[in-house]
């Protein structure tokens, strides 16, 4: 798998992970309605989904999906809660990012 193609599975797969999650903290922290949990386990179930379309070994692809996690979990942070990145969370992002396409290009796997 490419670094284009798995970088976008990772991207979704981000993204369902935290609207899974983000849905229930609502529900808890905020007091809305319980029926947001519906679509929050439907979109964990949706999240656990895409990560069996990664080709190569369990372990690897959470270790490689981690990367993206960071990135799309800061994304979040800036576009959702409103919250401005600050240099650190650009070049954490940044590392774990660089972390990511080592794992997913490597040779040989």
């Amino acid at each position: 798998m490419d670094l284009l193609r798995a970088s976008a599975l990772f991207a979704i797969t981000a993204l369902a992970e935290i609207i899974g999650c983000y849905l229930p903290w609502l529900v808890l922290r905020q007091g809305r309605s319980a029926f947001l949990l519906l679509p929050a386990a439907l979109s964990l179930g949706l999240f656990a989904w895409l990560l069996t379309l990664h080709p190569t070994a369990a372990g690897r692809t959470y270790a490689a999906y981690g990367g993206m996690y960071i990135g799309v979990a800061l994304l979040w942070l800036r576009f959702v809660d409103g919250v401005a990145l600050t240099r650190w969370d650009v070049a954490g992002a940044a590392i774990a990012l660089v972390g990511m396409g080592v794992i997913v290009v490597q040779p040989g796997r």
